[in-house]
């Protein structure tokens, strides 16, 4: 029936909106302590580097909603460690719904895995990941296997390539543009080997507190450097001092002797 016999027709009908009954917060905990913890490192340290931006999201255990399908099936998925670039990151959200984001997902994915979850990491949210997401770098990792880093970066084809390990078996984020390497240290007063960013010089990507004790230190040290020069300067004068009085005391025992000679010594 066209619309002209039947006018009605174009008021009954409704474009499908996407759902709002969403929910942010199932109350199921990290796997561990630890697994909290690591998940904080990523993102604070990042947030650290990037301070000065404020073009990017970065979040974990938060809810990522891609589809009605999704949401009628409750079928939750919250990466441990996500960051999105080119988005305004002053925004306030209670999870990435894709639809309120212009269609954006995340650019770069981390899943800290356990025993339990090791095999839907690196299946079916691997798949997720690559497939509907198109996340241009994926990364796993169980904070109580040092050995358990792996990552892939999606290729012109659109599919997920395994990343090689340079000799200190740092794995390169392509989009970050940081080195994803392990670190051991005592964080939250618990010590373990964490899964840590490094720039491209190598550096560890330093967490907030662990920036305020390195320019703490760095204060220190000028201020030791500062000293030292202001010694360096004071014993410098004092040479100088010692030397123009060894110059005066030689000239006054020439202008004795000079004396002692009959010379006249007005000139010197």
């Amino acid at each position: 029936m066209t619309t002209e016999n039947n006018p009605a027709a174009v008021v009954d009908w409704e474009p499908l909106m996407p759902p709002t009954d969403l929910i942010f917060d199932d109350g199921e905990p990290l796997e561990s302590n630890r697994h909290r913890i690591a998940m904080n490192v990523l993102i604070r340290s990042l947030q650290q580097a990037w301070a000065d931006r404020n073009d990017f999201f970065a979040e974990g255990n938060m809810f990522i909603y891609y589809s009605s399908t999704q949401v009628r099936n409750r079928d939750f998925r919250g990466p441990d460690f996500f960051a999105v670039l080119n988005v305004d990151g002053n925004n306030s959200r209670q999870g990435w719904v894709a639809w309120e984001e212009n269609g954006r997902y995340p650019d770069v994915i981390v899943e800290l895995m356990s025993p339990s979850t090791a095999a839907i990491d690196k299946g079916i949210k691997k798949n997720l990941y690559e497939q509907t997401f198109r996340t241009s770098d994926y990364f796993v990792y169980d904070p109580f296997d040092p050995n358990s880093l792996q990552g892939w970066h999606l290729d012109d084809n659109q599919q997920y390539q395994p990343l090689t390990p340079n000799e200190r078996g740092w794995l390169w984020c392509k989009r970050l543009g940081f080195w994803l390497g392990t670190n051991e240290g005592t964080v939250d007063r618990e010590t373990a080997i964490w899964l840590r960013f490094y720039d491209v010089a190598g550096n560890l990507v330093l967490l907030p507190e662990e920036a305020a004790v390195a320019q703490a230190q760095a204060a220190v040290t000028q201020a030791a450097i500062a000293v030292a020069q202001a010694q360096a300067a004071v014993a410098e004068a004092e040479a100088a001092a010692v030397r123009e009085e060894g110059a005066a005391a030689q000239v006054t025992r020439l202008a004795a002797r000079l004396r002692e000679l009959g010379e006249n010594t007005d000139m010197l």
